[in-house]
């Protein structure tokens, strides 16, 4: 279902993002993220920089090198474009998410890493999704794994929830039938 019709309005700002996962040949896994922000007019900042319209004012981009297990080896950054001579100084902190996980906890571990002035929100933001990216890309990764352990994506949406008949389908083991709730 489409959204419905908009009231009259100017285009602002347009932030495109996007997530691509790979297969390495050497068996790991690199998970890559893509933002770029632009405004469809002549923009600047006092004292910073002027972009030309559609000219990128934010374009950076993450790779996440993971292994079966979404344990981090390795951790590229590149800020193609930025508006403030400062920003680049959120690089070296992402070296810090070597050695981590991306599961239970990736918000707090970002946040532990480059959390506040220790880093850059919008590569935050780009780090957010990159756990889900990195499940979308692997989930044959799941089909070798020990049916009684439940998997991570259970109760994690309101499709996964462990009350579904969806969960009840395809992990019958960790299916977990609702208490019908009276209404008195």
């Amino acid at each position: 279902m489409a959204l419905p019709e908009p009231a009259a309005r100017r285009h602002s700002h347009t932030r495109a993002v996007t997530y691509h996962g790979y297969r390495r040949e050497d068996g790991l896994w690199d998970i890559e993220a893509h933002l770029r922000d632009s405004k469809p007019f002549a923009f600047s900042v006092p004292s910073e920089a002027s972009w030309a319209p559609n000219e990128p004012i934010h374009d950076l981009q993450i790779r996440l090198t993971i292994d079966a297990d979404f344990l981090i080896h390795a951790v590229a950054v590149s800020m193609n474009s930025v508006p403030h001579d400062g920003c680049p100084q959120a690089q070296p902190p992402m070296q810090r998410l070597v050695g981590a996980r991306l599961s239970k906890g990736w918000r707090r571990t970002i946040d532990e890493a480059m959390g506040g002035i220790a880093g850059c929100t919008h590569l935050r933001e780009l780090l957010f999704n990159m756990a889900t990216a990195a499940f979308q890309t692997m989930p044959q990764v799941f089909a070798g794994r020990d049916p009684q352990v439940k998997p991570p994506h259970l109760d994690r949406c309101i499709t996964w929830d462990t009350g579904t008949e969806l969960v009840q389908r395809l992990y019958p083991l960790h299916y977990r039938p609702r208490t019908p709730v009276s209404v008195d």
